[in-house]
């Protein structure tokens, strides 16, 4: 089911006829370094990590990570949306492409219109989003979409100090 749409992109909920995708994604070495092993390793862990995921976040919320995919071939480029994670007190805005696809803007177009979908269509008053201290281009892209950085955090069971960014209307 579509969500949104751009100029280039469409937004659109995840299925297992994803999962080849998801797949690829979870285990490109961008995602590792500055995102962490979720142990996908197998189509069926892609499947299941669909359905505990975007799915159930969607069915809970009414938003999740959504697939992002060029709209010109249907191609799957990345994902993007929104997460509440049981660690953060806000909505947490977030997005992961394959790196072919990196320097082209989508990501910048992603993030933009699901920023004005939290904010007009969820009434989402304050979202936040975190980074590796090291992801230089994810703390600018959250810049450039309108949020700042507030503080570094550390969240449960994790010995990494994150870079804590928020908007608040």
């Amino acid at each position: 089911m579509k969500i949104l749409e751009t100029e280039r992109l469409i937004l659109r909920l995840q299925t297992t006829d994803d999962a080849a995708f998801i797949l690829e994604l979870l285990n490109d070495p961008s995602w590792l370094q500055f995102i962490g092993d979720r142990g996908v390793r197998t189509l069926e862990d892609a499947r299941a990590y669909i359905l505990n995921g975007a799915v159930r976040s969607y069915e809970q919320f009414g938003f999740c990570f959504y697939l992002v995919e060029r709209k010109e071939d249907h191609v799957p480029i990345g994902i993007c949306g929104l997460v509440k994670r049981d660690t953060l007190e806000d909505v947490d805005l977030g997005y992961a492409f394959l790196p072919k696809y990196w320097g082209k803007g989508y990501a910048y177009e992603a993030a933009s219109s699901v920023m004005a979908y939290a904010k007009d269509t969820l009434g989402l008053n304050r979202i936040v989003a975190i980074t590796a201290q090291d992801n230089h281009a994810s703390a600018k892209l959250l810049e450039k979409v309108g949020l700042q950085f507030e503080r570094l955090i550390q969240l449960p069971n994790d010995s990494e100090e994150l870079k804590l960014f928020a908007f608040e209307a």
